[in-house]
């Protein structure tokens, strides 16, 4: 396994850890109000911080994946030199904003650093950071399907193998193999 593999691979555990982590601290903190009228104060911002981290690190992960939301009926009939360019200028537009994501919450993680949470006592810089975190990943993302040689799909829909049948005709092949 490559380095690029198990750095991914160490994201999803560390999604699935903070998961874990999220619903046994509600469940105490729901278990704990409701059976002893008490509860875990800092309880409800730690999850809340675990669902901003599980979003972002998600996103990145879906990008990298292509498994964020995609019409790709109308991409998949435009002719293949379409493609390639539409698929560069989506990817170009998604480092853009990727980029704008990492500026800005950089710049609110460096206003929110010394505002310190009375229920927790962490920085709530550290929501923040999330952003900066998934909005590296996502620009190294897209700078990669970019720049990446011969990469032509566009971010989310289903990649066209080399020497596989182009979509045209896999669905003239199709509509032959059904005609009676």
């Amino acid at each position: 396994m490559t380095a690029v593999r198990t750095f991914w691979r160490g994201i999803e555990w560390a999604i699935a850890a903070l998961m874990a982590a999220m619903m046994i601290l509600v469940f105490v903190n729901v278990v704990l109000r409701y059976g002893f009228a008490s509860g875990l104060r800092p309880g409800i911002e730690l999850s809340r911080l675990g669902f901003v981290w599980i979003v972002m690190l998600g996103a990145s992960l879906c990008l990298k994946e292509g498994e964020h939301l995609a019409v790709g009926e109308l991409f998949d009939r435009l002719p293949r030199p379409v493609r390639l360019a539409l698929g560069r200028l989506l990817w170009l537009v998604i480092l853009i904003a990727a980029l704008m994501l990492l500026v800005g919450c950089w710049r609110q993680t460096l206003a929110n650093w010394h505002n310190i949470s009375p229920l927790t006592g962490l920085p709530s810089g550290l929501f923040y950071l999330a952003g900066v975190v998934s909005g590296a990943l996502m620009s190294v993302t897209a700078t990669l399907g970019l720049l990446r040689p011969g990469y032509s799909e566009a971010p989310g829909v289903e990649a066209h193998v080399a020497g596989a049948p182009d979509v045209d005709n896999a669905a003239q092949g199709h509509d032959e193999e059904t005609r009676p």
